[in-house]
């Protein structure tokens, strides 16, 4: 019953769509009409730009880092990393957003951080060493997720390995497009880095 409750928690948590949010109430714009019409950070440091960007990227991570958090404040002994797991679904389908949300990076990240953040730091340095070399957000975001799967073993925590697997499954199908406009030479490159 405890799982059942704090998942419920976690995808609500997950469900807040902070890219329509911060579009709405600070530029009087929906994201979903531009760019990618996504609802992640991507997309709104597209349309929207750095500062809108940042505070996308935030509140996406700070909500899977919540839905882990939770349980600690009733002191419940359950398996936090499985509970994140719903806040990424809420996020790749949120309940408030008419179910199309975003890509599940961020949100993933942030439930690493809030259970272990040195493999979140690591995760970090990939994506920018990647983003560095590959000029792609994308692909920045696939190789992160496989990076961490093996990083993960390190942590001898079984549990992780799987969550982070599966974390890393959902990057992927959540880039199906992505991956094709690679292949086409067709992916947008970033031009600040």
């Amino acid at each position: 019953m405890e799982y059942i409750v704090f998942a419920i928690i976690a995808y609500l948590l997950g469900s807040i769509p902070s890219a329509l949010l911060v579009g709405k109430i600070g530029y009087k714009m929906d994201i979903r009409e531009h760019g990618s019409g996504n609802l992640g950070a991507t997309n709104t440091f597209r349309v929207l730009g750095i500062k809108a960007g940042i505070i996308v990227t935030l509140a996406d991570i700070l909500k899977g880092t919540a839905a882990t958090l939770v349980p600690l404040l009733f002191d419940v002994e359950i398996y936090r990393l499985a509970i994140g797991v719903f806040a990424v679904i809420g996020h790749m389908y949120p309940l408030f957003a008419r179910f199309k949300g975003g890509k599940a990076v961020a949100t993933s990240g942030g439930i690493i951080l809030g259970i272990y953040p040195l493999l979140f730091l690591i995760m970090i340095v990939t994506f920018i060493s990647s983003l560095y070399l590959s000029k792609y957000v994308s692909l920045s975001s696939m190789v992160t997720g496989v990076i961490s799967v093996f990083v993960s073993i390190f942590f001898k925590d079984i549990g992780l390995i799987i969550v982070v697997a599966l974390l890393t499954a959902f990057v992927f199908y959540r880039h199906l497009e992505n991956i094709k406009r690679i292949r086409n030479g067709t992916e947008p490159k970033i031009k600040w880095m």
